[in-house]
């Protein structure tokens, strides 16, 4: 922890307001891509990093140092995201097979097809990896997301989530594995006998809506779609998956929840 966030999470505890206005704009892209990377939803997503955020402000008089402040408001931010009963309801429960299936499907032929240099395949392709993650159960994509999107080392992560340094390891072994497995099998651009392309899926994404027609700044980061198609043709499996999936830019907050925040909530002291 930097100096200037601990005098600021210092002075926020006596009640600055000023200070606690820099403790939420410190935290707030973090959780923000935390909730996305486990959530896969921008809606449901921004709804979650308030609701983080207020918690951690609330919370905020309770913090003593005795852990890096970043692990303790990751780790109020995961007990959220696996336990709140509205972040449960809307979990989709995908599974793998579920998902390589939805790959096969809708695909258009080459003369109808998206060109790579398309102005949303790139979001397309972001949004599918995202969602990659759902099909892992909440503990072990809380695990590979922490492990190998945010790499925190296992100590640090095994704290966040509460459980054994060793417990975290294997979780992160088995979400890797899967996630490895399937992207090797199913991702076109990891495997040119898969018969799901982005180009070929974006049509009906925009079509259906689950692509807009217009690009989302919280992707405008993100390495492009032919950075990721370099990585596919020069990078092994396992160190694919992970490559692909950090090829998401950093998924800041497009919200500034700070003001909102402080007017939800008064300063603890």
């Amino acid at each position: 922890m930097t100096q200037e966030i601990s005098t600021h999470i210092e002075n926020a505890q006596q009640g600055d307001a000023a200070a606690l206005d820099h403790v939420v704009r410190h935290c707030q892209d973090r959780v923000h891509r935390l909730a996305l990377r486990m959530l896969a939803d921008e809606d449901q997503a921004l709804d979650a990093t308030q609701e983080i955020l207020i918690r951690i402000v609330t919370k905020l008089s309770t913090f003593r140092g005795e852990a890096k402040f970043d692990t303790w408001a990751y780790r109020i931010a995961t007990n959220y995201l696996l336990t709140a009963r509205k972040v449960r309801a809307n979990d989709p429960a995908l599974t793998f097979n579920q998902f390589a299936s939805d790959l096969t499907q809708d695909l258009v032929d080459d003369q109808n097809a998206a060109p790579d240099d398309h102005t949303m395949i790139n979001e397309f392709r972001i949004k599918c990896t995202m969602a990659m993650g759902l099909c892992l159960d909440r503990n072990h994509r809380a695990a590979y997301v922490l492990g190998d999107i945010f790499e925190l080392e296992h100590k640090e992560a095994a704290e966040v989530l509460e459980i054994e340094p060793a417990t975290f390891r294997k979780r992160l072994s088995r979400a890797r594995d899967k996630i490895v497995a399937f992207t090797a099998q199913s991702c076109g651009l990891a495997n040119p006998k898969a018969p799901c392309r982005c180009n070929k899926k974006l049509p009906h994404a925009l079509a259906t809506g689950c692509v807009a027609h217009k690009p989302n700044p919280i992707f405008a980061d993100a390495p492009s779609y032919a950075e990721a198609k370099e990585y596919a043709q020069t990078t092994v499996d396992a160190l694919l998956a992970s490559k692909l999936q950090n090829a998401t830019g950093s998924l800041k907050s497009p919200k500034d929840f700070a003001r909102e925040i402080l007017s939800l909530v008064e300063p603890q002291h």
